[in-house]
């Protein structure tokens, strides 16, 4: 069965691995976004699927390495000549027309990292964090017209502790997904000889929830939301777009924290960097609008991320201000 695989972050990489180690599956192409300009050079580097493609394709780049900047006649024609039977999606970022999904014999499948109906959309890792969810899951489903709301092949639910960041979340997505991948693909290549698309159960639509693109303009820290909302989103925010306040007209990351559960009143207004005796157990801590977070670990713009005592080495004036 010819598989042609279209993803773009680092996320999506085992599955691509997956997909070249399952028996009787053959790589044939990989669709993912155009190089773009990174590092302090701002030389074009592709994605990585592109760069794990390089050595999973190592011959004839042009043509089964595609990176087209719209899914249009040219890039169809691409496709086209890859004489694909099935499309395998993750995180690929962009939504497959009608006349892109009939180049595909078998239809074509893609991975979610939610337990869908909830959180379709780009971004359910961050919304389950954010939501303070104590599961969250996988799904793979058949891709259809409307976004996310395909035919469930295959579930498996996450457990969540509360501590989780975006990135540690994504990481045990990213295995899991590949594993689950493989039996997947195998189901559909044994349907493959009569022809039939891959089946799966279909949602209850009137259960979905969405989530949406996350901005950079989400990271600024509302000192005057609650401790457990400011640390949900400190998790979900890294490692992008991070979040960030204001400290003496310097911008500051806060890059871990927790909600502080100790024998402490609350004071002041909400963003004052507090004193407790001269004692700071294991955090500095600051109030909030409910609540006082304890912040671990700081990083000013352009310069190096600190744990809180180094820091405080670097900013004894840190201590009684007020943060916006």
């Amino acid at each position: 069965m010819r598989v042609l695989f279209a993803g773009s972050p680092a996320i999506a990489v085992p599955s691509l691995e997956a997909v070249c180690k399952t028996k009787g599956i053959e790589l044939i192409g990989v669709l993912t976004n155009p190089d773009t300009p990174k590092g302090r050079h701002g030389s074009p580097l592709p994605t990585e699927i592109g760069e794990a493609a390089q050595d999973l394709l190592p011959d004839a780049h042009e043509t089964r390495i595609l990176k087209p900047f719209k899914l249009d006649v040219a890039a169809r024609q691409q496709v086209s000549v890859l004489k694909p039977d099935l499309l395998v999606s993750f995180a690929y970022g962009r939504i497959f027309g009608p006349k892109f999904l009939a180049l595909f014999p078998l239809g074509g499948i893609n991975i979610h990292p939610s337990l869908l109906p909830k959180y379709r959309g780009p971004s359910p890792i961050q919304a389950a964090i954010l939501n303070r969810d104590s599961e969250t899951g996988i799904s793979i489903q058949t891709l259809a017209q409307q976004m996310d709301s395909g035919d469930i092949l295959a579930a498996e639910k996450i457990q969540l502790t509360g501590r989780e960041t975006s990135l540690s979340l994504g990481g045990i997505v990213s295995v899991k997904a590949a594993q689950m991948l493989g039996g997947v693909l195998e189901k559909i290549k044994e349907n493959k000889s009569t022809g039939r698309q891959p089946e799966g159960k279909p949602q209850n639509h009137s259960e979905a929830s969405y989530c949406s693109i996350i901005s950079r303009d989400e990271g600024v820290i509302k000192w005057s939301e609650s401790a457990f909302k400011i640390d949900a989103k400190i998790r979900a925010f890294d490692p992008w777009p991070l979040c960030r306040t204001i400290h003496n007209g310097r911008e500051l990351f806060i890059l871990e924290a927790e909600v502080y559960n100790g024998d402490f009143k609350s004071q002041g207004e909400p963003g004052l960097v507090l004193e407790k005796s001269g004692n700071l157990e294991n955090g500095i801590l600051i109030q909030t609008g409910d609540g006082i977070l304890v912040v671990t670990k700081l990083q000013y713009q352009a310069k190096k991320a600190l744990f809180w005592q180094d820091f405080l080495n670097g900013a004894r004036n840190f201590i009684g201000s007020q943060l916006i």
